[in-house]
């Protein structure tokens, strides 16, 4: 189904600025540390994530925007560039969560 509204960004959702908790910064510095290294291709992007959460309650969008500002981050893209975008969730026992991604080229 196709909708005629243009998308509108979470950068407009809320006023003011935004600062980040602890938890994330935590978070930041746990991801770019555990990240491996690799050559991100030049171009149109396709990126798939699955993320393994050991709480059926939590929401697949939600972990997404700030992982794709690491994932830039830490191999130096620009998150426009992903014309394409795979996320799966997955059930797991407390204590094994996880996230598994790739990053390709179109």
């Amino acid at each position: 189904m196709k909708i005629s509204i243009n998308p509108l960004s979470v950068n407009k959702c809320w006023q003011g600025r935004r600062f980040k908790t602890q938890d994330y910064k935590t978070y930041e510095k746990e991801i770019l540390y555990l990240l491996p290294a690799l050559k991100v291709p030049i171009g149109k992007l396709f990126i798939s994530i699955t993320f393994g959460f050991s709480s059926k309650l939590k929401d697949i969008d939600n972990p997404l925007k700030p992982f794709l500002d690491l994932l830039q981050k830490k191999y130096l893209f620009n998150d426009r560039d992903i014309y394409k975008l795979n996320v799966k969730k997955e059930d797991v026992k407390k204590g094994k969560e996880f996230i598994d991604f790739k990053i390709k080229k179109i």
